[in-house]
């Protein structure tokens, strides 16, 4: 992952979606879904899931409560420019509980985007790493199935929506390898364990590893053991 470590995600809008995940606030976690794309660089040696894929890969682990890993990895690439490897990659992870991840890295793309939403079935995180005013966003808001449904009918009658409030938390702001240098200082002087620690950089590489297999079936889920 060249200079890129897992540690990179801690920042306080991480931690701040960490933070509700694990204290039971979002509920059952439903999905994560992140968008990190934007124009170049296109690397010559790696392609763009090595590039920009570790990033996310590593706040997905980071985010996740006990008990919540990656199962199976689907994976497609493309290379529309020549580049000789993929410039433009979809990953799909199968969480274990029933929740998904979806991983939207591109190189192509002629605007900056870094969003990533975390849903549970309790409230929703929203979190925009370029927007310095409101980076984090808590959506009191969901769907439910009350009851059992056993027809199409039924189903769409049974089917509501929770439409609460919103809160953005006011968060410093601090630049994330400054965080993570000091997470990391900090660990050492206590004597505890640092919140991202080298088996957190293992699983995002068993990860990463686990994409070419997964490409070369044409995008089959393949399982990943973390």
């Amino acid at each position: 992952m060249r200079d890129r470590k897992a540690v990179l995600g801690i920042t306080p809008a991480v931690r701040k979606a960490r933070e509700l995940a694990r204290l039971g606030a979002l509920g059952t976690i439903q999905y994560f879904d992140s968008v990190r794309i934007n124009l170049g660089l296109v690397q010559r040696d790696i392609d763009v899931f090595w590039d920009l894929g570790p990033h996310d890969l590593s706040i997905l682990d980071f985010v996740l409560p006990d008990g919540c890993r990656p199962e199976a990895v689907a994976a497609q690439g493309v290379d529309p420019i020549g580049a000789g490897h993929a410039c433009i990659g979809y990953l799909t992870l199968r969480l274990s509980g029933g929740g998904i991840a979806h991983i939207h890295v591109n190189w192509l793309s002629p605007t900056k985007v870094r969003t990533t939403i975390l849903g549970g079935s309790k409230r929703i995180v929203v979190w925009d790493d370029l927007n310095p005013t409101q980076r984090v966003s808590i959506y009191d808001k969901g769907v439910h199935l009350n009851g059992s449904a056993d027809s199409e009918a039924r189903r769409e009658a049974l089917v509501s929506y929770r439409t609460g409030d919103m809160v953005a938390p006011a968060l410093r702001e601090v630049e994330a390898l400054h965080g993570a240098l000091r997470e990391f200082g900090s660990a050492i002087r206590e004597g505890r364990r640092p919140l991202t620690d080298g088996a957190a950089g293992l699983r995002v590489l068993k990860i990463l590893e686990t994409i070419p297999r997964s490409t070369e079936r044409d995008g089959a889920a393949v399982p990943v053991q973390l």
